[in-house]
């Protein structure tokens, strides 16, 4: 991580929250955007005074504007939809993290997920996130047992690692908060605070024993903001 703090502040500008069902046309005006705010922080940071900040700003801004490419391009940073079941099944097998929504349009508890999610998805590019409409995937909903709606499922290097069926554990309210959801996901690290220059999280969590008889089977969960917690 680059320690000079107007340099951070400086790339951190490239991450920009990204929208699902975007049209090509829009994808390609993204891009352009990209272009012209790398032009306005590279000119920034050729009019600094120390030719230090230069040299380290330029390299580091080209580095961060390859790699958000790159992930955009594999869908990272979005909340999207899968319609065909070998393609889901291939991309929670093979990605390192993944958050799927298991949804049907015609739940209105579905449309609140998909709000949620859409929220979180572009501040974590190392997690892929996206949708899937269980008629689309008999065969997977049949495996993985899915009969509540909303179920998010969390895959871990193809693993299974958590799910959260509809809202009961998110206070079982429509008006939960998405730093709640951002919570949860974070438990089974499916999420995990962005290095480099991407921007970090609210909040993390400390797993504090309930008690020392009973530590093994309850569990105290603490939030607190990250500037207050030593690395976990």
């Amino acid at each position: 991580m680059d320690s000079n703090p107007k340099i951070t502040s400086l790339a951190s500008r490239l991450v920009e929250p990204n929208h699902s069902d975007r049209s090509k046309h829009e994808e390609d005006a993204d891009y352009d955007d990209d272009d012209a705010l790398f032009a306005e922080l590279e000119e920034e940071i050729e009019n600094d005074n120390s030719s230090a900040m230069r040299e380290q700003g330029l390299e580091t801004l080209r580095r961060e504007m390859a790699r958000m490419r790159e992930m955009k391009q594999s869908q990272y940073g979005t909340y999207n939809e899968i319609t065909d079941e070998k393609e889901v099944v291939r991309v929670t097998a093979h990605e390192p993290r993944c958050v799927v929504h298991f949804y049907h349009p015609n739940f209105k508890r579905c449309e609140i997920m998909d709000k949620q999610l859409a929220k979180i998805a572009p501040k974590y590019f190392n997690t892929r996130f996206f949708r899937v409409f269980v008629e689309n995937i008999p065969w997977l909903v049949e495996k993985l047992s899915i009969k509540v709606l909303p179920c998010v499922i969390c895959f871990v290097k193809g693993v299974t690692k958590d799910r959260i069926i509809g809202f009961e554990e998110l206070g079982n309210n429509d008006a939960f908060t998405t730093a709640a959801l951002e919570l949860r996901l974070s438990v089974c690290g499916v999420i995990q605070k962005p290095t480099g220059n991407v921007m970090d999280p609210i909040y993390s969590i400390q797993i504090i024993p309930k008690s020392l008889s009973k530590a093994e089977s309850y569990h105290r969960v603490v939030v607190l903001p990250y500037s207050s917690l030593y690395p976990i």
